[in-house]
Parts: C-alpha cells; structure tokens; sequence
C-alpha cells in the first residue's frame, strides 16, 4: 500500500472527512484492522484564507508548498490537497514536489466523461464558481460545465463559511442549494458536481434529480485505486 499524503486544514472538516473516508474505504476494500496509510500537514485555514482575500496568491503558493514538501519528506508516495479553492496554486504546489499530485480537477472530470455525459453542474465555493481556473480543467477534458449566476455565489459561500465549516447543517440551506441545481438543471447540465467537501455534507443524491458527483468521495476512491494497486 502507497502513503497518502494529504494537505489539509482548508477547512478542518473538510480534512477530517477525507481522513475519515480513506480509512473507512481500506477496511471495506482489505476488510479486517486494514487502514489508510497517510501522513497529513495541516494550515491554518485563517492564514491561508486571508491570503487569499488579499489575491496574494503566491504566498497562499508558498504555504502549501511547504506542506508539501512536508508530506513528501515524511513518505507520502503522491499528495491530495483536501480543498477546490486552493487548487488554484496546484500546479505550484507539485512543482515543488517530487511525487505526483492527484488533481481534482481532473478526477472529477474522468468521472464525469465515464458515465457518459457531456455537461455537469458545478457548485463550490465562490471563488472557484467566478474565477476559471478549476471549471476550466474539468472543461479541458471535453465537457461543458455550467456554474449558478453570480448573484448566488455569496449565499453559497455563506452556507460553506458560516454554517458547515463549524459543522450546522440547516434545511434552510439544503433548500437554497437544491434551488440553484434546479436552474443548472435547466441551463442544460446533465449532472451535478458538488465542488466543496463541507456542500457534500449538505447535498445527497436523494436531494436532486440530477446524477451527483461529490468531488471528495471521488477523489478519495482515486486516491485509493492508486495507493491499492
């Protein structure tokens, strides 16, 4: 079995379900006391999120970096950042690594392309529903993706920030976020992507219509194909 390692803290929840889950999915697969090989470097989530407020980006670059680095230093065979939104210094952070990186980006989108459809709803966070970075690798594989309007966006982040993050999960807010997938659902999407561990927490299959691709138990059964085989 390959060593995980994991960047995290952005949030702590989010860091905590992956933890979880890469556990959770060795004892099914090897049964028995199996459990994930993993060593984890964990930020400050308020560092790195005022960084990223200032649009310091090659600061938030250099932080995460030195995680991984960290990780790398401590046995891990390839890395996974637990987070979207910082996924927008990826590519700087497996620059500055030796070991291969498990991009999202691009486990979202194989997924995707494997059941067959050509378009997919995404919900995250505000910043990677505004800015292209993350959207664009997932289109980079053939698909279209389609995001809510941008006057959804700060609601959205308010339900991650205010509520899931410090573990409230509210009706209230299952409502709201089922109302945009429904616009998706109209603009043409085919599929849904939840982008943000915390929304996943939120937002089940049972809630949509559209078939659901939450990005963290993806990117946990890649991370696990490749540390099994």
């Amino acid at each position: 079995m390959q060593t995980i390692g994991l960047i995290g803290g952005m949030s702590w929840e989010s860091s905590a379900v992956y933890y979880q889950a890469l556990n959770q999915g060795v004892e099914k697969r090897l049964g028995g006391l199996s459990s994930a090989r993993t060593v984890m470097a964990s930020v400050d989530f308020a560092e790195v999120d005022a960084l990223q407020q200032q649009e310091k980006w090659d600061d938030v670059a250099e932080v995460l970096a030195a995680a991984g680095r960290s990780v790398e230093a401590a046995g891990a065979d390839f890395l996974m950042m637990c987070t979207t939104t910082f996924h927008r210094v990826a590519d700087q952070v497996e620059q500055a690594v030796s070991v291969p990186l498990l991009h999202l980006g691009d486990v979202i989108a194989e997924a995707v392309v494997a059941r067959g459809l050509d378009s997919v709803g995404f919900i995250g966070t505000a910043y990677p529903m505004s800015r292209p970075f993350f959207v664009d690798r997932i289109a980079s594989h053939g698909l279209t993706v389609h995001v809510p309007d941008a006057a959804h966006h700060e609601a959205v982040n308010r339900i991650v920030y205010d509520e899931l993050v410090h573990g409230r999960v509210l009706d209230a807010s299952r409502r709201t976020v089922v109302g945009l997938v429904d616009e998706l659902w109209d603009a043409g999407a085919k599929g849904l992507v939840i982008g943000a561990t915390e929304l996943e927490l939120l937002v089940r299959q049972a809630d949509v219509e559209l078939p659901l691709f939450p990005a963290t138990t993806l990117h946990v059964d890649a991370a696990l194909d490749r540390a099994l085989s």
